[in-house]
């Protein structure tokens, strides 16, 4: 293994702090919807900062960025490095934003080294990773391996009815590059993300290998009942929509320990029509977010989701629909790219553990195509997804050592 490379973690740090600036909250969190302003700022500094340290920058049609360094063999498949700028609603600074500078910081530092790689290294941000303003989530990488069909991802609309293409072009990402691996195909990739759990944090880690990613389906439910005056309709008579809806919902709850260790549910949004305090609810709508590292479990708690919502249905005389938004499988990361980040790991004299992953990401895309892998950060309590999310700073560079060697041997084999 070559010696160890060390970032600029001051150049690191500001770059951190400056990009937290975009679609900054008043709580210290982001609020940086995919293709919003705020996406566009943050993407406009990514092109200038990959410009300035000397890489070539291209765009694809679904709006990924990539710079490009070459490297000794620039035909060579390269490695490929990244994660997301796009945030959750008022959610954190780190998740996503710190894996893309990690990428940026490791390939700079590279680049600037004694070391030439054997092949190019590109680093990558990737198109509406988080799924909240446009689904499906993990458009980008999703679009890019062929997991989706690019024409679709780029109709997809929000809820105001904005279309994914319209606002590319709004922002000026509409690249003119094809969605899709280079000629010579992709060597690797690997990806830096904060844990969102508490296990590093309570094991007082700061950095873990990913061994792989939980297998995860997410449904919409529309309950369809029957809007009544909330005062003269008596209880047996009505057709209560958010009634049979709520009843479902407390079933779901309970559901994941009834299926495995491992199972978790979320209802994350609900919403009601009329919405009005004195109208019986005619419609009800909620999602169900579904994971666990056995796919079996993941099918099965579908179906059974699936049995409840009818159920529920049938006690208060409604109906309803179950939409299967999206599937993804459990997989398992590379064993190459794992024993890179370990050897990384020794190099860099950083403690470290391995983990599996319970939330989605880029790099379980990115595994269907190439060898992929991940690294781990702490999150401080295990909050995430919210202004609360933190992790330490020392920590953060002590991935991005572990990252940037990692990254090179992959690019020196």
């Amino acid at each position: 293994m070559h010696d160890a490379v060390a970032i600029d973690a001051d150049r690191f740090r500001e770059r951190f702090e400056s990009y937290s600036e975009f679609g900054a909250t008043d709580d210290d969190g982001l609020h940086r919807l995919a293709l919003s302003g705020a996406d566009r700022e943050a993407r406009d500094r990514f092109v200038a900062d990959i410009q300035a340290a000397g890489l070539d920058v291209r765009v694809d049609e679904l709006g990924n960025v990539f710079g490009r360094y070459p490297g000794r063999n620039p035909d060579a498949a390269p490695v490929l490095v990244g994660s997301h700028l796009d945030s959750q609603p008022y959610g954190g600074r780190y998740d996503g934003q710190l894996g893309v500078l990690t990428a940026l910081e490791a390939v700079q530092t590279i680049a600037e080294s004694d070391v030439e790689p054997d092949r190019p290294l590109e680093v990558v941000n990737w198109t509406n990773e988080e799924g909240t303003r446009f689904q499906p989530s993990m458009m980008g990488s999703s679009g890019y391996v062929g997991f989706e069909d690019v024409d679709y991802l780029l109709a997809a609309t929000d809820r105001d009815g904005a279309v994914v293409a319209d606002e590319l072009e709004r922002i000026g990402y509409d690249g003119d590059e094809p969605c899709e691996p280079p000629e010579a195909g992709v060597h690797s990739y690997l990806e830096l993300h904060v844990e969102q759990g508490p296990t590093l944090d309570d094991r007082d880690l700061p950095v873990a290998v990913v061994d792989g990613v939980y297998g995860m389906s997410w449904l919409r439910v529309t309950v369809e009942g029957q809007a009544d005056h909330a005062g003269p309709t008596p209880m047996h008579a009505r057709q209560d929509a958010l009634a049979a809806a709520t009843d479902a919902i407390s079933e779901i709850n309970r559901l994941p320990g009834r299926l495995s260790e491992d199972a978790v549910a979320t209802v994350g949004e609900v919403s009601v029509e009329p919405n009005s305090i004195n109208v019986i609810p005619a419609r009800a709508t909620f999602t169900v977010d579904l994971r666990s590292y056995d796919d079996d479990v993941v099918d099965c708690g579908v179906e059974r989701i699936e049995a409840e919502v009818a159920a529920a249905c049938d006690r208060h005389g409604v109906e309803a629909a179950v939409d299967r938004v999206s599937r993804h499988h459990s997989m398992a990361f590379s064993d190459r790219v794992r024993a890179a980040a370990d050897r990384a790991i020794e190099a860099t004299g950083v403690e470290a553990t391995h983990l599996v992953s319970g939330a989605g990401h880029d790099a379980q895309h990115l595994q269907t195509l190439t060898d992929a892998g991940m690294l781990f950060v702490p999150s401080v309590d295990g909050r995430t997804h919210s202004e609360a999310e933190f992790t330490e700073w020392a920590d953060c560079v002590a991935g991005a050592r572990v990252f940037a060697n990692a990254t090179l041997e992959l690019a020196t084999e």
